[in-house]
């Protein structure tokens, strides 16, 4: 019952309630830009809270955090990819565009997770704070690795100039090679996307501003959040059931990856945040978080311009239809209830 009253926060229910005006189709709509503003805000409160509390933190900690967040976001995707390929249903390029959103992290799902902790009060760690806005680059990077590879390999195999999705594939593989080339810029913009710079720069600001001019900020950044993030999720809940249609694409065994890929990134991120960083219950179930979370904002253009041969409505459906949901509705109590067993085990 507990866990059931738990998942009872305003921010999920207006979720629901998204889904649901979706479902009986009300003609409820969100002015185009407004999500948009929605995340700027939610990114640059997260990010200026967590900078001034981390100017009080450990460097050695930091960066020990930044450290692991790195080597979850280049090894979670190589896992989802090798898991995907060896079902021998996935094309390689399909599951190179799949894997790279389940490196990266989802903001929505992990102020979901700060709500849920809030809600049953549970302190936490800002140092996932950092790990967020390092993780959103890396599997991209991955993913674009792995396309590559996959190019190559076909080429290979076939003995033939590559060419399909719309773009002259013989190309764009061998500008993945070329310094300067397609690839260079494709990395330029997976490190300089919108969210990392208003997340890190937010983080900046906090950490070097004035406690007095904090002070100030605090009411537009704390008493507020909560109301924005259940707008948020309001519109993400309709934005997530317009893709229910393309669950017969996707398929059961994809269908299943959107579930037991995330619980998987759970246990490694809540074996790295409790057993490798050492942090309290709250901090360890916000990396759990991040590792079994997708993303849906920052990864989808990457890979549509990267990968235009892979099916958009594989990985959309996946990251928003599906794994998203689950976390939010589901997950984060799991996540959550396996830190505190790993901590009561000792």
């Amino acid at each position: 019952m507990s866990n059931l009253s738990n998942l009872l926060l305003p921010a999920v229910l207006f979720f629901a309630l998204g889904v649901i005006a979706r479902l009986i189709k009300s003609d409820l709509k969100f002015p185009p830009d407004l999500a948009k503003v929605l995340s700027i805000y939610l990114l640059m409160a997260i990010g200026l809270h967590g900078g001034y509390e981390l100017a009080k933190a450990d460097l050695v900690i930091a960066m020990n955090s930044i450290m692991w967040a790195l080597i979850l976001g280049f090894t979670l995707p190589i896992i989802g990819y090798l898991a995907l390929v060896m079902t021998r249903k996935v094309n390689p390029l399909d599951a190179a565009a799949i894997s790279a959103h389940y490196g990266s992290v989802s903001a929505g799902t992990f102020l979901t997770a700060i709500a849920y902790l809030d809600n049953v009060g549970v302190t936490y760690e800002t140092y996932p704070l950092i790990m967020l806005a390092v993780m959103e680059s890396p599997a991209i990077v991955v993913g674009l690795i792995l396309a590559a590879k996959a190019r190559h390999s076909i080429a290979a195999r076939e003995k033939a100039p590559i060419s399909g999705g719309g773009a002259d594939l013989t190309t764009t593989a061998v500008a993945a090679d070329s310094p300067g080339g397609k690839f260079t810029d494709l990395l330029r913009e997976a490190f300089t996307n919108g969210s990392v710079v208003v997340l890190i720069g937010s983080m900046v600001i906090g950490a070097i501003s004035t406690p007095s001019g904090m002070q100030q900020l605090f009411p537009f950044i704390d008493e507020i959040f909560m109301g924005v993030l259940c707008l948020f999720l309001f519109d993400m809940g309709m934005v997530a059931a317009r893709r229910i249609g393309d669950f017969r694409q996707v398929g059961w065994l994809l269908a299943l990856f959107g579930i037991v890929m995330p619980l998987f990134g759970g246990v490694i991120g809540a074996y790295v945040g409790h057993s490798i960083l050492g942090f309290s219950v709250g901090g360890a179930t916000l990396v759990a978080v991040l590792g079994a979370s997708a993303s849906y904002i920052a990864v989808p253009p990457a890979m549509r311009l990267a990968i235009p041969e892979a099916n958009p409505s594989f990985y959309l459906t996946l990251s928003l239809g599906i794994t998203f949901p689950f976390n939010v509705i589901v997950g984060i109590p799991i996540y959550h209830s396996l830190v505190q067993a790993m901590a009561a085990a000792g």
